[in-house]
């Protein structure tokens, strides 16, 4: 897999080193998001559930891929569901914006798309949200986990899905 480090490092031996053109030092600086996520698409691959893959449509561009989880167990054993996760500039000081791509009827995911996960929130009252210290894989362990152990029908972003459930159980 094509990495931010290997193209950064590639791009330098095309247009020579940094040294000899000063004025490209501006344009070249890779972000903290940047720099982060080299690290964090590493460990991710390495700690992925078994449940889940992850799909780089551009694999220069890290901020932006794709989940797939594939529960084996529970109410959603053998669906597939489509994730696209985006990591925004302000990385890792504000979540990953998530959206669900595969319709659903989800206690905590909206039939648009929406997920309920405290994790992805950016602020939250009882500690429960985003942090500085969570990761990607803390992202995808949690998206995971919407299909077995954190779904939740007490307290429903689809309010529809979460009554309809509890009512035919």
């Amino acid at each position: 897999m094509l990495t931010l480090a290997s193209k950064l490092k590639r791009d330098d031996g095309v247009r020579g080193p940094r040294a000899s053109n000063p004025a490209s030092d501006s344009t070249r600086r890779v972000s903290v998001r940047d720099k982060l996520l080299v690290k964090e698409v590493a460990e991710l691959e390495a700690n992925l559930p078994c449940t889940c893959k992850v799909n780089f449509p551009d694999p220069n561009k890290l901020h932006y891929f794709q989940l797939s989880v594939i529960p084996d167990e529970g109410y959603y054993q053998g669906g597939k569901f489509q994730f696209e996760i985006e990591v925004l500039d302000a990385y890792n000081m504000v979540p990953p914006k998530v959206k669900c791509l595969t319709r659903i009827w989800h206690p905590n995911i909206t039939e648009t798309g929406e997920i309920c996960l405290s994790l992805l929130r950016e602020h939250s009252i009882d500690g429960t949200g985003w942090a500085p210290t969570r990761t990607l894989k803390d992202v995808v362990w949690g998206l995971n986990s919407l299909f077995t152990d954190l779904l939740n029908f007490d307290d429903p972003l689809n309010i529809e899905a979460a009554e309809h459930h509890l009512r035919d159980k």
